[in-house]
């Protein structure tokens, strides 16, 4: 969220699309509730089903699952051919107005630098064109041809009403009515906020699908702003803090990333992620990345980071391919992977492609489980019928259960969708042998290291050198944990313009990540988190929810990365000038010497903006604006372009007709094995999607009998119309089949999913709900990923499960 949670009150439009609020953040969608009410806001919702949200709604659309590029595109279309944007802020505060060099093309779907044969891009030719000081050139008329506005323009115009009612099924009508009230909010006293979940999320697109939303944000100059922004909606309570943290496979802490295999050297690493200035005085954060990554090395290695050898750099892994869930299961399914420690995951049940997982898991020597609860994966090698059939003498893995504690039996801090870290009391203790997460994996980490200690190793010192500071190191508590994420002044931390002046003392908690160095006397375990457990205690644990602003804006409420900062970008809620574009709802404004407001201002304090040269809002890109074309950072293309899910009713894309490599994301991962695993639509001819109920909380509630009471059973939803074609009446039993397997359900007959023209040809959707599975207390149910396909997303490798296609038919 660039926003949060409560903020979505000051909202003049929401937009929902790729989420289901109402169903899924039932408390959360309150604040929607209250932008309609006290603010007389408007909210429309575009879902392949009239949702919940839908039923709330002031205007509902429905669109084809995996089109959501299309639809929006045609949004910007629409914007940019009628004037709809906000001219000041597209000019001051995007690049709008860079100039791209003359080798950037776009041909027939595909961008310039596509290598076919490795399916991805060298992204060189997607760079500004620089001047002799090696700064981007700009055009601040906005009129040359290849300046990034004239480029989007030009990008754009493919996507006419008509064509995204071909694609999307979205009538046209429909379409035109919601570029209305979106365009409505160009002008700078209004704003819309943009909420979306895995519904954008889970497609080989995914990540664009966001930005394409992240587009239409900027060109309206709703980011930054109050009640504006694009807000994404955690589907778990600390999903937010997971990424933060650095759990996906090639990141580091704070959103840093671990080096690639051709970064064998600290200044190689360096050179591309501490970004140098575009803009004559423009400050880009990432300038400071040494002092981040510095004091997250000296956190994990505390004196075995030293300058001499590059901060333990090399004790980092390099990676060549990503080890992502995909690629480690692929790997195990060709068999180079022996074990699996699965910690508060349940693959077998959650990742695509039920099949492959279970014949990799089989495959394995042992696996782990570290879970509160009995899953599906460690039944994996149980038979359980028609639910799941294997041949359990067969299966050779050894299978260890590690019970651990859930939320409520523990200390600690959850991260929220906007940003919030609050920390939390335990309200039980664990029941029979159930120990702390960190209790097991650091039971695990000492025996190890006392292996590797004993009888050595091919590179032992990343693991007997790792600074294990706990006063218990068997049981690593949760505020030794929160402190260290903080950081701490290892010497005495001076002030660069004074160094008379002591910023804080050796041993000190530090009160925030400005006084982060990278000369090794400080250390910090996640720079966006410095702040959150001070000098002062722990600010997390706050609960003051005093509003002396009326706008939502309670400060002293626990406390939001970074810096406590509420609204990423907010210096853009002012004009150039300073001056707030609505003032009703100031979050900063400039008063002559300083920013000060609501919130704290996410440009530096004392940053003139009537200076020439004035550093501008977003301060975390090079150019110090946003990006409307990204010449870099994205593996599939500076601009988002529609491409059609790797399962799709239509034979090929019709933006591209003539083009098959730019039928779907020609970016997006898929292993070799696993392309003749995708079904056509001769026999597949069903478009189907995933989704969550209120009643239901993940997999976990199949566990809980109050749950199991509310939605005893699973079922499929499909149209009347589809439904009068195959003769299936409510309540059937009926099969619905992929081209990976099949699974039953109740027939959910119902009006709710409308049958679409798309492409010139009637396409129906079918709904399936994901709670259901072989282990727990609720009646037993079939995985809904038996169905869904083994393909992710080429930026963040996210499964393709929000778009597939399938059959239906009676049972």
């Amino acid at each position: 969220m660039t926003n949060h949670w409560v903020d979505i009150k000051n909202a003049d439009l929401i937009l929902i699309m790729g989420g289901n609020a109402a169903e899924a953040h039932p408390c959360g969608f309150k604040w929607v509730i209250e932008a309609k009410h006290h603010n007389k806001a408007k909210l429309i919702v575009v879902d392949p089903r009239f949702t919940r949200s839908a039923a709330m709604s002031d205007y509902y659309a429905p669109i084809r699952a995996g089109s959501d590029i299309a639809f929006l595109g045609g949004v910007i279309n629409y914007l940019l051919s009628n004037d709809k944007i906000q001219h000041e802020y597209v000019k001051h505060y995007t690049n709008g107005s860079f100039i791209v060099g003359e080798a950037y093309k776009f041909e027939d779907g595909l961008f310039s630098g596509y290598d076919a044969a490795k399916r991805s891009y060298n992204n060189s030719s997607w760079a500004y064109e620089m001047d002799e000081k090696g700064f981007a050139k700009v055009d601040p008329t906005l009129q040359h041809p290849r300046c990034v506005l004239q480029l989007m323009k030009q990008h754009y115009a493919r996507y006419t009403p008509e064509m995204v009612s071909t694609i999307s099924g979205t009538p046209k009508d429909k379409f035109l009515k919601i570029c209305e009230s979106i365009a409505e909010t160009s002008a700078p006293g209004k704003v819309m906020t943009i909420m979306y979940a895995l519904g954008w999320t889970q497609h080989s697109q995914g990540s664009q699908i966001i930005r394409t939303g992240a587009l239409v944000q900027l060109l309206l100059g709703n980011i930054g702003l109050a009640g504006g922004g694009m807000n994404a909606l955690r589907g778990h309570s600390n999903i937010q803090g997971l990424t933060d943290l650095g759990l996906l496979s090639t990141a580091l802490t704070g959103y840093m990333s671990l080096p690639k295999e051709s970064e064998q050297d600290l200044d190689t690493y360096y050179k591309t992620r501490a970004l140098k200035p575009l803009r004559p005085n423009q400050m880009s954060f990432w300038q400071n990345y040494p002092k981040f990554f510095v004091s997250q090395q000296k956190a994990w290695w505390g004196k075995a980071a030293t300058k001499d050898n590059d901060w333990a750099y090399h004790y980092l892994p390099k990676w060549d391919k990503g080890y992502d869930m995909l690629q480690t299961f692929d790997l195990m399914h060709q068999g180079k992977v022996n074990g699996y420690i699965c910690q508060g995951f349940n693959p077998v049940a959650s990742l695509a492609n039920k099949t492959k997982v279970v014949e990799s898991l089989s495959k394995l020597k042992y696996l782990v489980i570290i879970d509160p609860l009995e899953t599906e994966t460690a039944n994996f090698w149980k038979n359980y019928g028609e639910y799941h059939d294997v041949k359990t003498e067969e299966i050779q893995t050894t299978v260890f259960r590690f019970p651990s504690t859930c939320f409520a039996e523990e200390d600690g801090s959850l991260t929220n969708s906007g940003r919030w870290l609050q920390w939390h009391w335990r309200g039980a203790e664990p029941p029979g042998e159930a120990k702390q997460d960190a209790e097991i994996i650091a039971e695990l980490f000492l025996r190890l290291r006392a292996l590797y200690q004993k009888e050595g190793g091919a590179f032992p010192d990343p693991i007997v050198n790792l600074s294990w500071p706990y006063k218990i190191p068997n049981s690593p508590s949760a505020e030794e944990l929160a402190m260290e994420f903080n950081g701490k002044a290892l010497a005495d931390v001076l002030d660069p313009k004074d160094p008379t002046k002591v910023l804080a003392k050796a041993g000190e908690q530090l009160s925030g990540f400005g006084l982060l160095r990278d000369d090794g006397s400080t250390s910090s375990g996640c720079w966006i988190y410095a702040g959150a457990w001070t000098q002062a205690g722990n600010q997390m644990a706050r609960r003051d929810n005093s509003d002396p602003w009326g706008i939502g804006q309670t400060l002293n409420w626990a406390w939001a990365w970074p810096a406590n900062r509420r609204v990423l970008y907010n210096a853009a809620s002012c004009d150039p000038s300073g001056k707030p574009w609505n003032a009703k709802r100031r979050l900063i404004s400039w008063t002559g010497d300083k920013w000060t407001g609501s919130d704290v201002p996410d440009i530096r304090p004392d940053a003139n903006p009537n200076d020439p040269d004035a550093v501008r809002p977003f301060i975390m890109t090079a150019e110090g604006v946003a990006r409307l074309f990204a010449p870099s950072g994205l593996a599939d293309g500076p601009l988002p372009e529609h491409y059609e899910p790797f399962e799709t009713p239509l034979e090929v894309n019709p933006l591209h007709p003539n083009n098959p490599k730019a039928k779907s994301n020609p970016a997006a991962r898929v292993f070799k094995s696993d392309f003749d695993q995708f079904g056509k639509p001769d026999k597949f001819p069903y478009v189907a999607t995933s989704y969550r109920l209120t009643e239901h909380f993940h997999y976990w509630t199949k566990h809980a009998r109050s749950n199991a009471v509310i939605q005893p059973q699973q079922f499929v939803e499909i149209g009347e119309e589809l439904a009068k074609e195959k003769g299936i009446a409510n309540g059937d039993t009926v099969k619905v089949s992929s081209n990976r397997g099949a699974i039953k359900a109740v027939a959910l007959v119902t009006k709710r999913v409308a049958s679409l023209d798309v492409g010139g040809k009637r396409v129906h959707t079918v709904g399936l709900p994901n709670h259901w599975g072989f282990v727990g207390l609720a009646r037993p149910g079939f995985l809904v990923n038996t169905l869904t396909p083994f393909v992710g997303d080429a930026n963040s490798q996210t499964p393709e499960v929000k778009s597939f296609t399938v059959n239906i038919e009676k049972a």
